[in-house]
């Protein structure tokens, strides 16, 4: 019920910012900007670059609220969505290299669409946007980052700083789960 009742207030924040409601802007920024932060910074690993993803995302936010419709899933994980391909563009274009990660952010360095931004404006995007968004912050992350950007294991590992048996099993899990949730 109070799930419902967020995600309604979401929704009648994001349309008064399409009508460009500054205040509204400010109340949903006060409400979502802890979470997208904390998913910019674990995704780059870098305070400033996440600081400068958290406020593109804004940005863009801002420009696009209007574009936000209740088929596309719900309002934070369309927010969610472009605080994740926001930092990942951010981390392809500076060529972010964390010193214990050079190599594995070099291969992000693509700025072609890939299969998930396709396959996301074809059919089929409302289930797999819902199902993306029942899997864990780092499943999820992983298989983005593993199948849709082409990290391998082993740049996981370096990049999200955790064991590779981990990263593992949190893309053997989340695909599992995909699986489950797509043939529901």
């Amino acid at each position: 019920m109070a799930e419902e009742s967020g995600r309604e207030d979401l929704m009648a924040l994001l349309m008064a910012v399409a009508r460009e409601d500054r205040q509204a802007f400010e109340r949903l920024y006060v409400q979502v900007s802890g979470q997208m932060f904390a998913l910019c910074r674990r995704l780059t690993g870098q305070q400033e670059l996440a600081e400068e993803a958290l406020q593109d995302t804004f940005i863009r936010i801002w420009h696009h609220a209007g574009e936000y419709h209740s088929d596309r899933g719900s309002p934070l994980s369309w927010m969610f969505t472009i605080a994740r391909y926001r930092t990942l563009d951010l981390m392809r274009a500076r060529k972010v290299r964390q010193a214990d990660g050079e190599e594995a952010l070099s291969t992000v360095a693509d700025s072609r669409p890939g299969p998930l931004d396709v396959s996301l404006r074809e059919d089929g995007s409302l289930a797999l946007s819902g199902c993306l968004e029942e899997l864990s912050n780092d499943q999820r992350d992983s298989i983005l980052l593993s199948y849709f950007r082409g990290l391998t294991h082993d740049e996981l590992s370096t990049t999200l700083r955790t064991p590779v048996g981990t990263v593992k099993s949190w893309i053997r899990r989340g695909l599992i789960a995909l699986k489950r949730c797509l043939t529901r």
